[in-house]
């Protein structure tokens, strides 16, 4: 079968051939219908050797959905042909936080060299994936696997940190959006169909800005040295209530802690290695500093619920398998507008 993998530290992802895989007992194996791209995986990508934990070369793609091909013995729920989301932040199933289906937050995974698809075990851009447990699929029931696979991470990712705000996002409040891309667009919509805040989105080009405001953004402000002060304005100088950081860089935290409100929250979620100073008198009174990470299995069901009623439409690009590389590529230069798809049976 064709896979998308990263072969050698500091090398491009490669598109190869690799044996088709067969579920062990316990597992199940998936006919990949489409896969996501993320900025997760230029990360790893970029890890210096020695920093990645795992070893090369590794199938990429931890955001997955297919349809049921073989089950291996002992694995039961799903039955062949069924359509599928993969679930991605695998855990040990056992502990206190998967107990809660928070395998998110496994408190023996790294113990355990447990991880994700496309994350330390083989993911999902290839023509077929291994999926450790039947748990860790979701029916799709009737959606379409291209526009709802992304939801798998970038819709996860953004419900899970704003759930947690929720309590604080009645009428009157602000929540800011920094970075409108794959996440941020999402985070968007579901800003809309969950809360009643006022919604302000941030991002450094007039495309993303233009994609922000047709998802449902109240105001779009440029990122700029003057964006904090604009959004101060829009606030009458309050700040905003919650503000959700999909970049995570020093530049765009900086303007995280700026804006943020009196017992606000800032949830750092994106990736790009900044830091916010957190102490008395550096963030307004009472402001709290997350960085969750990803979301529970329930939670995934509720986003999917979500896409179903119609509140989330995700806007992707396709990619087939042989082009892979390229949406990386695009991704890496900031020209992806939205969320790229890997369609396997497209190459």
């Amino acid at each position: 079968m064709k896979a998308v993998q990263y072969r050698a530290i500091g090398a491009a992802p490669e598109v190869v051939t690799v044996p088709t895989p067969e579920p062990a007992p316990g597992q199940v194996l998936l006919k990949v219908t489409a896969a996501g791209v993320c900025h997760s995986d230029i990360a790893v990508m970029g890890m210096p050797a020695g920093s990645l934990g795992f070893p090369l070369p590794l199938t990429l793609g931890h955001e997955g959905a297919g349809t049921v091909a073989a089950l291996g013995d002992g694995a039961t729920g799903p039955a062949v042909g069924d359509p599928v989301a993969v679930y991605g932040p695998w855990g040990c199933g056992t502990c206190a936080k998967c107990a809660e289906g928070k395998e998110n937050y496994c408190l023996r995974a790294a113990r355990l060299g447990i991880f994700p698809p496309g994350l330390g075990a083989p993911g999902a851009i290839a023509e077929y994936m291994i999926v450790d447990s039947p748990r860790h699929l979701v029916p799709l029931d009737g959606l379409e696997p291209v526009t709802s696979v992304p939801l798998t991470d970038a819709g996860l990712t953004p419900y899970h940190a704003i759930k947690r705000s929720l309590p604080k996002l009645v009428p009157g409040s602000t929540a800011v959006v920094i970075g409108t891309g794959g996440l941020g667009h999402v985070a968007i919509q579901l800003l809309r169909a969950m809360t009643t805040a006022r919604v302000i989105a941030l991002d450094v080009t007039e495309d993303k800005l233009s994609l922000a405001r047709a998802v449902g953004a109240h105001e779009a402000v440029l990122s700029d040295a003057n964006a904090a002060a604009e959004v101060r304005e829009l606030t009458g100088g309050l700040g905003a209530t919650a503000v959700f950081d999909f970049v995570g860089a020093a530049p765009t935290l900086a303007t995280a802690g700026a804006v943020a409100g009196t017992e606000s929250d800032v949830a750092i979620v994106g990736i790009g290695g900044g830091t916010l100073p957190v102490g008395f008198g550096s963030l307004p009174y009472e402001t709290s500093v997350s960085s969750p990470y990803w979301g529970s299995r329930s939670e995934l069901i509720e986003v999917l619920d979500l896409a179903r009623a119609g509140a989330v439409d995700v806007h992707v690009e396709t990619y087939g398998i042989d082009d892979a590389p390229l949406a990386y590529e695009r991704l890496h230069a900031g020209e992806i507008n939205g969320r790229a798809v890997v369609v396997p049976e497209a190459a």
